[in-house]
């Protein structure tokens, strides 16, 4: 079934001009007229990646904004250097909706790359996940009948339990392009699948309250190698409403790089989320 849907809609949008149109394969567990947040993360690391090329190329920085809901309608996007420079750039994007209403937003700060000897330098030790292919690998979101964003990624848990709260690691291969006829490149499959960190580590799951993100922020030092990235993940849920998820990205190399997001914790009765299903193994 998701092979069906991914050859039906082929990319997450469809290019319309200066416009983007989602696909059914950007739904999110909120809503079903919404985007799951990951897909306007693939989009802005996908735009600000190839604009105004220069020296400084590498993302070592993205943080995306999610200003409202973004719908799954067509979406006005915009891309602009807000500071030029050989070494560091920064550039922001935008996604406007119907009548103007700005949805979503991304800083990107790129970096100029170059040999350096770091001979000497000490890296901090950490444990590596088991891979993708491991005995404990659980396949998650096999069993949806309907078009989303859980079925435009392979989702393995290595560590941790979907139906449990606590930390947990899982690998994720997005399976198709971003925008048709863009192959995903090593950053936009990173900016693909930060956004599941909060679920992945989930602090709260199957409890009386919940949490969304608000806005995700990656900042990375190598980009991965192959079409496999891990998030291993932890989450915290304060009684006051506010929340933090934090995650190690790692390739089957080593750590790449670290996310975060700021979560909005609130009673799991007031949030528009279906409780999640054993997922199939």
């Amino acid at each position: 079934m998701p092979d069906d849907f991914i050859a039906r809609y082929g990319a997450l949008f469809e290019q319309d001009g200066d416009r983007v149109v989602p696909t059914p394969l950007c739904r999110g567990p909120w809503h079903p007229n919404a985007c799951h947040g990951g897909a306007p993360s693939a989009l802005f690391a996908t735009v600000c990646e190839q604009h105004d090329p220069g020296t400084a190329s590498f993302v070592a920085r993205l943080t995306v904004e999610l200003m409202r809901p973004v719908p799954l309608a067509p979406l006005r996007l915009s891309v602009e250097t807000i500071r030029p420079g050989r070494k560091v750039q920064w550039l922001e994007a935008r996604l406007h909706a119907e009548g103007e209403q700005e949805v979503a937003r991304a800083t990107v700060l790129r970096i100029r790359t170059d040999d350096i000897d770091t001979t000497g330098s000490v890296t901090p030790a950490v444990e590596p996940p088991p891979g993708p292919d491991s005995p404990s690998a659980t396949s998650l979101f096999d069993g949806r009948e309907s078009p989303g964003y859980w079925l435009a990624n392979d989702v393995r848990l290595v560590r941790g339990s979907w139906m449990e709260p606590g930390p947990g690691a899982a690998w994720f291969r997005l399976q198709c392009p971003v925008l048709a006829g863009i192959t995903p490149s090593p950053i936009v499959r990173v900016a693909a699948c930060a956004d599941f960190g909060s679920g992945v580590g989930n602090a709260l799951r199957l409890t009386r309250a919940n949490a969304i993100n608000a806005e995700v922020t990656i900042h990375m030092h190598r980009y991965p190698v192959g079409e496999w990235v891990c998030l291993d993940s932890v989450s915290w849920a304060q009684s006051h409403g506010v929340g933090l998820a934090e995650s190690i990205i790692s390739d089957e190399q080593g750590p790449i790089g670290r996310a975060a997001q700021s979560l909005v914790v609130e009673s799991a009765t007031r949030l528009n989320f279906a409780v999640p299903t054993e997922p199939s193994s």
